[in-house]
């Protein structure tokens, strides 16, 4: 096992402190100058597109086609839906005037007072009004349904506390919206894409996830339900994932989109949303990573696989160069990203410490030596072991090593979170379990007074009501009443 690098701050010793520094250290992101923003940095922004690339192919897989609508909107739109204009209104960034000019006084540039603008406009916090305002000019008939529509974008919400990729002010997203004709057809949208989400989670970035409804005092703003997709990170926080919300008529309602159906009779159209951040770049950092820096799933990778040759002189490099050359073309032809580190502004030692914090699953070093022994040391960055292997049929190993990891990834994750999973039957006993972290199940009489209670007592929330696990009838924990199932609870992020 390699030497743990003296670069971090150990999680055991400050767990939030670990996460800031390796955000930075390992290129991913750092802070900006607007408050509670962030710049993602090229490293970090290459994971990001890995993950909207598989997303976008998944989106598209199932019919969904890409738009684009407008960063503002009208002040009224957001009131037409009094639930959703509730849940967002603390979080709004208003823009009131559209000209600056120079302080006569010497101030230096001020809001002109003559620009001011007649209706105020929103930075979108999200896009259900401006969209479904959109919407009422392309939907008629049944014909016109269903519109399956997803936006990546960026949104804005005036947080007041704020940490790298978790949860920041301004942040990217994709949000899916949808109309259908039927409840039904609305319903079986969401769950599809709860689904999916739960799929690029697992397989894809190898975080095990809980798929749920949430409680109606968790759920979206002007939602008549919502799914969630809950991980948990090394802390035993729980991280909201993902969600996906069954809107209803809701927003038909309040921008009155109408249809003629089947039967010539004009119908509200049902509506869904959903959306993934780059709050899904935290959940990453947190589930894999370690005390040495980054660990990625290779399937995320922007390197998959970096070569770092050994030599002491120009003729050594050209003879190793010679014989990387077609490795790198034959890894690339597998469809694997490499990097050939032949940069002599930094030593070996450097370059290794530097793919180390920034997780690149495997690296291959190669010096004089192994050109004469045919071999190559390969190293894999989630357990940092490293041996000597034989050049021929390194391609091969490659690949079985990579899949290898992705599955290690998951399932090292997946054990802990089962060690990290409880179930109690008191209220004395879940106030004593979550202090420990983690995911507790237990019976929940169904009220928001209960739920509201909890939280104040303990800091922990109803992450779901599980759509898998045990649904047999109890009594509530806290008040004794009949609880049609356990829910998870957890303290989160």
């Amino acid at each position: 096992m390699a030497k743990e690098l003296k670069y971090f701050t150990k999680r055991s010793e400050d767990y939030s402190k670990w996460y800031n520094e390796l955000v930075v250290k390992a290129d991913l992101a750092e802070v900006s100058a607007v408050r509670g923003c962030m710049v993602i940095k090229p490293y970090g922004y290459a994971i990001w597109e890995k993950m909207q690339r598989q997303l976008d192919d998944m989106f598209k897989a199932t019919g969904h086609q890409n738009a684009y609508f407008p960063l503002l909107i009208p002040k009224s739109f957001l009131s037409r839906e009094a639930d959703h204009v509730e849940g967002f209104a603390k979080e709004c960034a208003v823009v009131t005037h559209y000209r600056l000019k120079n302080d006569p006084e010497g101030n230096g540039v001020v809001v002109d007072p003559e620009a001011k603008l007649e209706e105020e406009l929103i930075i979108r916090p999200t896009s259900e009004t401006i969209i479904w305002n959109t919407y009422k000019n392309w939907i008629h008939s049944y014909r016109d349904l269903p519109i399956l529509v997803n936006q990546w974008a960026n949104v804005f919400r005036w947080e007041m506390r704020t940490r790298m990729f978790l949860r920041t002010a301004e942040f990217l997203w994709q949000e899916g919206h949808t109309a259908h004709a039927t409840r039904e057809e609305a319903e079986a949208e969401v769950k599809k894409m709860i689904n999916v989400y739960a799929t690029f989670a697992q397989d894809f970035m190898a975080v095990p996830v809980i798929t749920g409804v949430k409680s109606a005092n968790e759920r979206f703003a002007g939602a008549i339900d919502t799914y969630t997709i809950e991980a948990m990170m090394q802390d035993g926080k729980a991280l909201q994932s993902g969600t996906s919300h069954f809107l209803g008529q809701n927003f038909a309602k309040a921008f009155d989109v109408t249809f003629m159906n089947k039967e010539n009779k004009p119908e509200y159209v049902w509506a869904t949303s959903w959306g993934v951040s780059t709050r899904l770049m935290g959940a990453l950092i947190m589930t894999h990573s370690d005390d040495n820096g980054l660990v990625l799933p290779p399937k995320l990778a922007p390197i998959q696989v970096v070569i770092v040759p050994i030599y002491k002189d120009e003729a050594q490099l050209k003879s190793i160069s010679e014989r990387v050359e077609p490795l790198v073309e034959e890894l690339r032809k597998r469809g694997i990203s490499v990097k050939y580190d032949d940069a002599d502004n930094r030593r070996p030692g450097f370059k290794f410490a530097d793919y180390e914090v920034k997780g690149v699953p495997v690296r291959l070093a190669i010096g004089a030596r192994d050109l004469e022994n045919g071999t190559v040391e390969i190293m894999r960055r989630d357990t940092l072991e490293k041996e000597t292997v034989g050049f021929d049929g390194i391609v091969d190993e490659v690949v079985r090593l990579l899949d290898d990891i992705q599955s290690n990834l998951f399932k090292k994750a997946l054990a802990h979170r089962e060690s990290m999973t409880r179930t109690v039957e008191t209220y004395d006993e879940f106030k004593k379990e979550i202090e420990k972290g983690g995911f507790i199940l237990a019976h929940w009489d169904g009220t928001t007074e209960t739920e509201e209670k909890i939280k104040e007592e303990t800091k922990a929330t109803i992450r779901c009501i599980p759509l898998e696990g045990d649904t047999t009838p109890g009594v509530c924990m806290v008040t004794g009443k009949p609880s049609a199932r356990r829910v998870l609870f957890a303290r989160s992020y």
